[in-house]
């Protein structure tokens, strides 16, 4: 192909090189390679039907560090797939009046244009569905594997109902008291659930971040407040004139001595039966049914309570102290019963306050200052006091006391507890996995033993009822000839995504869930990518479901990520008008027309129908907002590449990214000129004998500036992961290659040294011209062939260097002197030098301050 006046055309260039690379399977990875492995791995897309820009910035990250690791020599694994199964499926199954599997594949096929326009180098020969029957057998294998294991059980558990999903919400997913995907107020109910045992490896999940080098400090730090791992006490309570009894959990023992209340759930065995006879107490505990329980919510709403009439007896000083149900104690945490000591917790005051209870003072600063309880509690650790025998203590010498003396009397013990609740995997709506567990007409439960428990997917969505509980003949099963009823609830799909890393490693393995062999070889992702709003539910899950495969034999190792990059969101402008009811129209960022300031700053906009718009700044993209920027319209405006540059230059990579066209038009510009120069270059042979060390002093340090570029852009994008400081190198340096004298043999050998280096160094940003540029400066190889540059320590070795040279502060002189100049010798050149001696002569040298290599500042008076 003639390099003549060859024009960047990156609708022309882009589909071919896709080709090449789909033709040629430049992406398959293979186990039997000799190379090292790295494994690179991007959080898979849900199919919802069309990429958005955050698909964009984590799936471009991920190629750039899957591509970069590949010209080092790896063997580089970067698998693709779908987290298929869902709710939002469902949702527009219904809205759409097809089926939630249709809808499902027929996406997937679509995003899979969309993925492969940007030129992503993923081994499309790993792809797997999570919705497909080949997948989640195995999942359903494990799971009655774990059941018999012990690790899977199933009980009645209070639980977050979404009346319009028909389905259970975890905690997180309740926002405001309402579902976070619908927006309905949220209910509380009480069903039959089943748990995995996470609880069971609290321990491990929480000592294992501290071998999580490669995660970042604040994932980290959310998992082991999610965790949540404390010390104190079990304390056991009789209650008056009964023989039951009331455990409550504190990590404040030294508070024990305060404690005028103790305050139970609302579905705690002794409230209903307090409520037996008492109407005003049965409709107080109606009405906390209904609560919302997230814990944010808890936290911030009105504290209720209601009397029980019984009361229960301190275990160490004989005290009586009512029971009272408060809507801030929960079940299902801890043992649903809380001491309550309001001189020394504000919710326990103001709660105390409000129904005239006792609040008793048993604290005080250590520092023998004052203090009063009369306004709020004081929540200070200090020493005891008005504690009888234990008074004087600190905490821990408090703590130690007290439990001594409870352990003895057999009222108490030291107890760990967390935080962390165990994993309730049951969903009541259909898209997802069958739960694969049958039921038996005398009442027992039993594990399926033929897998998969299939998902019919020919259905009929009304949008009120699964078809799997609707249609009663697809419960219906036989066990050694008896009747039998199928588990009709689904998997939550946090199921799928916490072992789909694994399934990456033999997705055509059909003699088990996992090769063992081949997640040897993989295991672990070396290299995770997405978003941290995934800390404390998918990385949680999947570290604990790592573990459960480790156990069972099918993986090794402890931890499933090695590192972890959470990118930022992406934010665009965000114009509305008023309409004519008063309500705001969005209108998308692409269609409004703006005037800026001369600091760019937006002034005024209008859309194409002339409304005056308002901007509302720059927000996350959404649908509600309109200001989505759709990816397809952008790589077939400016080009896959040009939308991959600007996405990698315009933030660090953790950082939220503001989508602004600017800078687009500029990531374009700056490709045109790049394509532009080495096609220039190409107009002139490479020169036969290229010797850097018959360089000119000003070629050299060119190429000094060269290595130092290599240099940096290696740590920049291999260790330290700035994307953007590594683009902002390599553009510096292009602006000095561009000042080369290509006229004489050596200038044309470092030209061609410079931009050899350079589109290997933009291969894993740009790929598409890269590739094609590799070709026009002669190398009959593929770049995919080629390695990543390294440096010449020789070329980093400085001959001469540049001294600035100041009198008084002020710089009169530059000079070039020899790398090993003495000092001495330097101000003698310096005073010697003509520009310098209109300022020093006749004048006193008062003193001469040398910076070594860098600065001579001289002071004559």
């Amino acid at each position: 192909m003639s390099t003549i006046l060859e024009q960047y055309n990156p609708h022309d260039l882009e589909p071919k090189v896709q080709e090449h690379w789909e033709k040629n399977n430049t992406f398959k990875a293979v186990e039997n390679s000799n190379k090292e492995k790295f494994y690179c791995l991007s959080m898979f897309p849900y199919p919802s039907g069309k990429l958005h820009m955050g698909h964009v910035r984590n799936y471009t990250i991920g190629d750039v560090i899957a591509r970069y690791q590949r010209l080092n020599g790896k063997e580089v694994m970067q698998p693709i797939g779908w987290d298929s199964f869902g709710l939002p499926a469902e949702n527009a199954a219904i809205n759409n009046k097809t089926a939630p599997a249709k809808w499902t594949y027929s996406n997937i096929d679509y995003m899979k244009g969309q993925l492969k326009m940007l030129g992503l180098s993923f081994d499309w020969s790993r792809e797997i569905a999570t919705c497909k029957p080949e997948y989640y057998k195995w999942e359903q294998w494990f799971f009655t594997e774990l059941y018999k294991k012990g690790i899977v059980y199933k009980k009645t558990s209070t639980v977050n109902w979404c009346p319009v999903d028909q389905t259970v919400l975890a905690n997180e997913q309740v926002q405001d008291g309402k579902c976070w995907r619908c927006d309905a107020p949220v209910q509380i109910k009480e069903i039959p659930q089943w748990f995995l045992k996470i609880t069971d490896y609290a321990e491990e999940l929480l000592n294992g971040l501290d071998t999580l080098e490669g995660w970042p400090d604040t994932v980290k730090a959310m998992q082991r407040n999610w965790i949540g791992r404390s010390e104190g006490l079990t304390i056991t309570f009789n209650v008056k004139d009964s023989d039951a009894k009331l455990d409550v959990y504190t990590t404040r023992p030294d508070t024990f001595m305060g404690v005028t209340y103790v305050a139970i759930a609302a579905a705690h065995p002794l409230a209903k039966k307090a409520a037996e006879n008492n109407a005003e107490l049965a409709a107080f505990i109606e009405e906390c049914r209904n609560l919302k329980v997230a814990e944010a919510d808890i936290a911030t709403m009105e504290k209720k309570g209601m009397a029980t009439g019984l009361y229960a007896i301190h275990p160490l000083n004989g005290r009586t102290v009512p029971i009272m149900v408060a809507n801030f104690v929960l079940m299902d945490y801890g043992t649903g019963a809380v001491m309550s000591v309001p001189a020394h917790d504000q919710r326990d005051f103001e709660f105390a306050k409000k129904y005239g209870l006792d609040i008793i003072q048993v604290i005080r600063p250590a520092d023998g200052s004052e203090v009063s309880i009369a306004d709020c509690a004081y929540t200070e650790k200090g020493l005891t006091t008005n504690s009888g025998k234990f008074d004087n203590l600190n905490f821990k010498e408090a703590f130690d006391a007290i439990a001594a003396e409870l352990e003895k009397n057999h009222q108490g013990h030291r107890t760990v507890n967390y935080r962390l609740r165990d994993w309730g995997v049951s969903r009541q709506r259909y898209w997802g996995a069958p739960i694969p567990m049958i039921y038996m007409p005398d009442g027992s439960v039993q594990p399926a033993e033929e897998f998969p428990v299939r998902l019919p997917e020919n259905v009929v969505m009304d949008g009120v009822q699964s078809p799997i509980k609707s249609n009663p003949l697809w419960a219906q099963t036989k066990v050694n000839g008896v009747d039998a009823l199928r588990d009709t609830d689904t998997f939550d799909t946090f199921m799928e995504s916490s072992w789909y890393y694994a399934r990456y490693c033999c997705p055509d393995y059909q003699d088990g869930m996992l090769d063992p062999t081949k997640t040897g070889f993989w295991l672990p992702v070396d290299q995770y990518i997405g978003g941290i709003e995934h800390a404390c539910m998918h990385l949680l899950y999947a570290r604990f479901f790592h573990k459960l495969l480790r156990d069972a034999g099918l993986v090794k190792g402890d931890e499933p990520f090695t590192r972890l990059l959470c990118q930022g969101m992406v934010l665009a402008d965000a114009f509305y008008y008023v309409g004519p009811n008063g309500n705001k129209v969005w209108v998308s960022p692409l269609d409004a027309i703006c005037t800026r300031d001369e600091k760019g700053n937006i002034k005024t906009a209008v859309d194409k129908e002339g409304h005056e718009l308002v901007h509302a700044g720059m927000t996350k993209m959404s649908k509600s907002k309109n200001n989505g920027i759709d990816p397809q319209r952008m790589v077939e405006q400016y080009g896959a590449d040009t939308i991959r540059l600007f996405m990698m230059f315009a933030s660090p990579a953790e950082l939220t990214l503001e989508w602004q066209e600017s800078g687009v038009e500029g990531a374009k510009r700056f490709i045109g000129r790049f394509w532009n120069s080495i096609v220039s270059l190409a107009q002139k042979a490479r020169p036969a004998d290229y010797n850097p060390s018959a360089l000119s002093s000003e070629e050299k340090a060119v190429r000094r500036d060269l290595h130092k570029t290599i240099q940096k852009v290696t740590d920049d994008i291999g260790r330290r992961q700035t994307f953007n400081t590594a683009i902002a190198a390599i553009m510096e340096l292009l602006n000095k290659a561009a000042k080369v004298d290509t006229s004489t043999d050596s200038g044309l050998g470092l030209a061609y040294e410079i931009y050899d280096a350079v589109v290997v160094l933009l291969y894993p940003i740009i790929p598409h011209a890269c590739y094609r540029l590799y070709e026009i400066l002669g190398h009959s190889e593929s770049i995919d062939e080629a390695s990543w540059p390294a440096v010449c320590a020789d070329a980093l070795v400085e001959d001469e260097k540049l001294i600035v040279v100041q009198v008084n502060g002020k710089v009169r002189s530059r000079l070039t002197v020899s790398a090993d100049a003495s000092e001495d010798d330097i101000k003698a050149k310096a005073l010697a030098d003509e520009a310098v001696k209109k300022f020093t002569d006749g004048k006193e040298l008062k003193k001469i301050i040398y910076i070594k290599g860098k600065l001579l500042n001289i002071v004559a008076v």
